[in-house]
């Protein structure tokens, strides 16, 4: 059931996007608008635009819009009521929930209920005799009891055994199924996870999420993870980030597996993050953003876990984050070498913290290490890959610096070296440019309009709606305009025909009808969709005239529809000439709508 209207308004009113946005995105002031770094795509120039006046949000480069609880459904991987709840819990507002529909949230807290009971099942197996071995391993690699609790680490048994335990608490298979605990089999459900050493993965607020599970002994894979559930994102969470927001560091550590992370922690380091078993994400470098100015990147030292740092840097560059590398000697993970340290191993990684460096220098290392710079072959292809390093530096004196360096490094000129640089800078920015050109085309051809798949046949009618509900959205003086003189069943295409009537029942009780007001009946790219009308009409006040310039359109383009589909050779041409006549007399040039953002689809 919808939300009562009294309590969005109370939601609306006491709930700021700009408050909401600010510990995400770095916001600057640009007239009535506020202007920042999108936090959903990565970017260079900022075009992710917030309008206070009416909490909404627009993004020019990805096209990411809508309101204020959009942006936290995104943000926070949330479905439109868990955004709400949210929401509403930090304004002190109670959602009445007897006006909700309550399916899904209570799908997601019974499977929060499921892990939590799976988490204590699988801690309490690891200190039972069938766990002796899973126990011996984690102390074998210099766990404490301490740490072990403290990181709640199990045992899986597997011979059904959680399924068994889990049923018995009263969750059915569908639920166990859902949160990835077991699995469908032939003779019903099994344990997903069995003869593994558990490592449970905690969000925030301290919600079991999923979990990560180490195979004892032969066999692949070594590590399974959850998969991704109602309530978990492996792309959108990280390891232990629960403990180390509360560090107080001046940085985050980010390393590539759970041992690496409790043995840091174990050893004073708690501000120590890992991913979950894939590649980091632009989320995750968004997540570490909120939560730290700088970021250590300590991978194993092995080819595989350098190759995962370098292509770490330039996300978590992308999300506004200074990185500095730190690279174990010896070719040690950081569990090894705080292992091989004894005692002393806190000094000893203390040590390497303090004289790691930062990104530029070690990319810079790894490709000269690649090369023969002795000979002039091997010195022409570092100077070129290093060029390619440097060109992706924003900041024009980091190049200059670096550019520096390398010239004495090699024995050439700064400005060859400065040249070679701007010259991969402009080539990226052609190819950036010819991108951006044909994803535009594609779009304003409607080859990508999945929201709105009838604009492709009727792109003239299409723009004409748009700026019709763009006007009637921003402008809400123009709806009743509109509404007295469009009726929905003119509107040619079908998503800009539902919008259309969304409005027109909303408007019944009288009042304004904003894009907020609209975020409970459209998904989330639907809400982009429309969110990209509103910042196309905003600035851009609509008289009477181009309304009805709008509407004509739309009306023309039925007539031509019906003329193609029923209507004799005779009667086209008829057609076909009164619409002529009625261009010249109009002033519009014949072969079409010339789309422009002040003046209308319709002149």
């Amino acid at each position: 059931m919808p939300l009562p209207e009294a309590f969005k308004e109370e939601l609306k009113a006491r709930v700021s996007i700009e408050d909401v946005v600010s510990p995400y995105v770095t916001l600057k002031r640009r007239g009535r608008t506020l202007v920042g770094l999108c936090p959903f795509h990565n970017e260079k120039t900022p075009s992710f635009t917030v309008y206070p006046e009416d909490n909404s949000f627009y993004c020019f480069g990805c096209g990411a819009g809508g309101d204020v609880i959009s942006f936290v459904e995104r943000m926070e991987n949330l479905d439109y009521m868990e955004a709400v709840r949210l929401l509403a819990q930090r304004a002190g507002l109670a959602v009445p929930e007897e006006e909700t529909d309550r399916g899904l949230s209570r799908l997601r807290a019974r499977i929060y209920e499921a892990n939590r009971a799976a988490a204590r099942f699988y801690h309490k197996c690891l200190f039972s005799e069938e766990g002796e071995a899973a126990l011996a391993y984690l102390t074998g690699r210099g766990l404490t009891k301490k740490t072990i609790v403290h990181f709640g680490l199990g045992y899986a048994p597997g011979r059904g055994a959680l399924t068994r335990f889990l049923r018995e608490q009263g969750f059915s298979p569908k639920e166990l199924t859902l949160a990835n605990l077991a699995m469908e089999g032939r003779g019903g459900v099994r344990d997903r996870f069995y003869e593994r050493v558990m490592y449970p993965i905690l969000d925030l607020r301290g919600n079991v999420l999923a979990f990560g599970g180490r195979l004892l002994g032969k066999g692949e894979p070594k590590y399974l993870n959850t998969s991704d559930t109602p309530v978990f994102s492996k792309g959108s969470q990280l390891f232990a980030l629960n403990f180390a927001k509360n560090a107080h560091a001046e940085n985050l550590i980010l390393c590539e597996g759970y041992m690496d992370v409790i043995a840091l922690h174990q050893a004073g380091f708690e501000n120590a993050v890992a991913g979950l078993g894939t590649a980091l994400t632009p989320e995750q470098a968004r997540l570490l953003s909120r939560y730290t100015k700088e970021v250590v990147a300590s991978y194993d030292a092995d080819a595989a876990g350098q190759k995962a740092a370098a292509r770490s840097i330039p996300l978590l560059r992308a999300a506004g984050l200074v990185v500095k590398v730190l690279v174990v000697p010896d070719g040690k993970d950081p569990d090894e070498f705080l292992r091989a340290h004894g005692k002393d191993a806190h000094a000893q990684f203390q040590s390497l913290l303090d004289h790691c460096g930062n990104d530029v220098a070690y990319q810079l290392g790894r490709l000269k290490a690649q090369q023969n710079v002795q000979t002039p072959e091997g010195k022409v292809a570092y100077l070129n890959a290093a060029a390619g390093v440097l060109a992706g530096l924003d900041n024009e004196l980091e190049r200059e610096v670096y550019a520096g360096r390398l010239a004495d490094e090699c024995g050439v000129q700064r400005a060859a070296v400065l040249a070679q640089v701007e010259s991969v800078r402009k080539n990226r920015r052609r190819t950036q440019d010819r991108r951006a050109f044909r994803t535009f085309q594609q779009k304003t051809a409607g080859l990508r309009d999945g929201v709105n798949p009838d604009k492709h046949e009727n792109f003239r009618a299409a723009r004409a709606e748009e700026d019709l509900l763009g006007a009637m959205l921003v402008y809400p003086e123009s709806a009743g305009y509109v509404l007295a003189r469009q009726a929905p069943e003119k509107w040619i295409t079908a998503f800009n025909r539902r919008v259309y009537s969304l409005i027109a029942g909303k408007m019944k009780d009288g009042g304004e009808v904003r894009l907020a007001d609209l975020g409970e009946d459209l998904t989330r790219e639907e809400m982009d969709t429309v969110a990209g009308y509103c910042a196309r009409r905003r600035g851009l006040a609509p008289g009477e005239k181009e309304l009805d310039d709008c509407m004509r359109t739309i009306d023309e383009e039925n007539e031509k529809r019906r003329a193609h589909e029923g209507g004799s050779d005779a009667d086209i041409q008829r057609y076909m000439d009164a619409l002529r006549a009625q261009k010249k007399n109009r002033g519009i040039v014949e072969d079409g709508c010339k789309y422009n953002a002040g003046a209308g689809c319709g002149a």
